[in-house]
């Protein structure tokens, strides 16, 4: 049976207060997880929520089906842009300390990726976008120093 991890990221203002929201099946049992960012981008939010899914994981070589509405984050694993930009140091490239997060907790797993209309009525991505939202909205949001450092 496959881990399926539903993600998505939302950013009020872009940059700005950002989060992110997951929902995990396996099986009959569910797990939802959100945080955010007191300024971000809409972007790093969708792939902070792949990052964060695949490392609350407690065992490594599972099959895990994922799926967002992010084609920033899709595409770029499914038409190997990723690890194009790998090869490069991520030179020029937004969001390099994501992705190299990525990447290491990637490869612990047997990962599928999904495309799914945001907005679009799918009760699992719409509840992550509610997720998202919500933790946009928490008082005292930490500091996204990936972001940050990168624009100071």
């Amino acid at each position: 049976m496959k881990l399926k991890v539903y993600t998505d990221g939302a950013a009020r203002g872009n940059p700005g207060p950002g989060g992110y929201g997951i929902v995990m099946q396996y099986g009959e049992h569910q797990k939802e997880l959100s945080g955010g960012y007191r300024r971000t981008t809409n972007n790093r939010m969708e792939l902070m929520a792949v990052c964060v899914a695949l490392e609350s994981l407690t065992r490594t070589g599972l099959e895990v089906d994922v799926y967002s509405d992010s084609k920033y984050v899709v595409d770029a694993v499914k038409l190997g842009w990723v690890f194009g930009w790998e090869k490069i140091g991520f030179k020029k490239k937004k969001n390099p300390d994501l992705w190299q997060r990525f990447l290491r907790i990637y490869r612990q797993h047997k990962v599928s990726f999904h495309w799914v209309r945001g907005h679009a009525g799918h009760p699992e991505n719409e509840r992550c976008d509610e997720l998202a939202v919500a933790a946009s909205w928490e008082p005292g949001l930490p500091v996204d120093t990936g972001y940050e450092a990168s624009v100071d």
